[in-house]
């Protein structure tokens, strides 16, 4: 709790003194320098870890890399820094980072007091519980008593406080500094000290690919609050949060048209004026933000449609296999909704 009191105090004098120095320049200094410095977690397989080859890879890293394919028609130029829970918003605050892609949750201290905004949800998720079968719980109303472990500087701890006390259940709650720790803590039942381990079901599925038998656990249904995880950027550079957030709305709309990474190409002679004016054949969306008319097309050439990502890092064919759920687009139930690009 004193950390996140710091953090919030430290995000407050950030606000009053550092915005107006950093209006409208970050798209500048990223362009001065040549890459976007993204900060990503330390390691969450299919948001943000490195894969086989040593390369950064997942949801979140894709997120950087459209950015960097907008701007540069690059997706390699991205410099990524893994970040704590604890570092991350510091991080971005400092201007260590250009913006922060590392599955956080918006909520209105973070988007008000720490001199922070929030320019899109990129997943909806929720916080949830991982235990052992050998507990055999069905339900996280049956964790009265238990011993709950955790990543401390996050919103799981708050979340779980509200769902014991509002059930009027015991428990004991052991934050680790980093989800590895907690992780490895709760895969070795060392001391006892963990009987469950909670967070974002997403981060869930893909911490139970660590565990040493990972089919010997069970995520329990529960679904204990809402988490939209949105990348984040410094207040008070307008410009640079409107290419955030379009890029997001951009890679909606692509999935929504229709224009994915093998389409995208032919899609330049289409007659639909909402593919034309998306492609930059029509109109001048990409130029109103700083970039270049065909900068979607870059995104989409280079890393693909919303839908692509998510199957690609997070859906059924991958090692997570999430279902797209409250992540598909409003034609299809969901809640992803791009609003008009013109």
């Amino acid at each position: 709790m004193r950390k996140l009191a710091v953090g919030l105090a430290l995000g407050a004098a950030f606000t009053l003194s550092a915005s107006p120095a950093l209006a409208q320049a970050t798209l500048k200094a990223i362009q001065a320098r040549g890459n976007v410095e993204c900060g990503v977690s330390q390691g969450l397989p299919g948001f943000s870890a490195p894969n086989d080859k040593g390369e950064w890879a997942g949801f979140d890293v894709d997120f950087c890399r459209a950015l960097a394919a907008a701007i540069f028609n690059d997706p390699t130029k991205v410099k990524f820094l893994p970040l704590s829970a604890k570092d991350r918003f510091t991080a971005l605050q400092s201007g260590d980072i250009d913006v922060l892609s590392r599955n956080s949750t918006w909520t209105l201290s973070r988007d008000t007091a720490l001199g922070l905004d929030f320019p899109a949800i990129t997943f909806y998720d929720g916080q949830g519980f991982l235990v052992r079968k050998t507990l055999k719980v069905s339900s996280a109303l049956e964790l009265s008593g238990a011993t709950i472990c955790t990543q401390t500087g996050t919103t799981t701890e708050l979340n779980a406080a509200d769902f014991f006390h509002s059930h009027n259940m015991k428990y004991e709650m052991v934050a680790f500094a980093t989800n590895d720790e907690a992780i490895k803590t709760y895969d070795t039942g060392e001391n006892g000290r963990c009987d469950a381990f909670t967070t974002d079901v997403s981060g869930l599925f893909a911490e139970k690919l660590k565990l040493t038998r990972p089919d010997d656990h069970v995520v329990l249904p529960e679904i204990i609050s809402k988490e939209p995880l949105a990348p984040a950027v410094r207040h008070g550079d307008n410009q640079w949060t409107d290419i955030v957030r379009w890029t997001h709305f951009a890679m909606v709309a692509a999935e929504e048209l229709g224009v994915s990474s093998t389409t995208v190409g032919d899609m330049l002679t289409a007659a639909n004026p909402e593919v034309r004016r998306l492609l930059g054949v029509e109109g001048n969306a990409g130029e109103q933000l700083g970039l270049t008319k065909d900068w979607v097309v870059r995104i989409v050439r280079h890393v693909g449609n919303y839908g692509e990502v998510f199957e690609r890092n997070l859906g059924k064919g991958s090692q997570l296999g999430i279902a797209r759920g409250q992540n598909a687009l409003w034609t299809k139930g969901g809640l992803q909704y791009a609003p008009p690009i013109r």
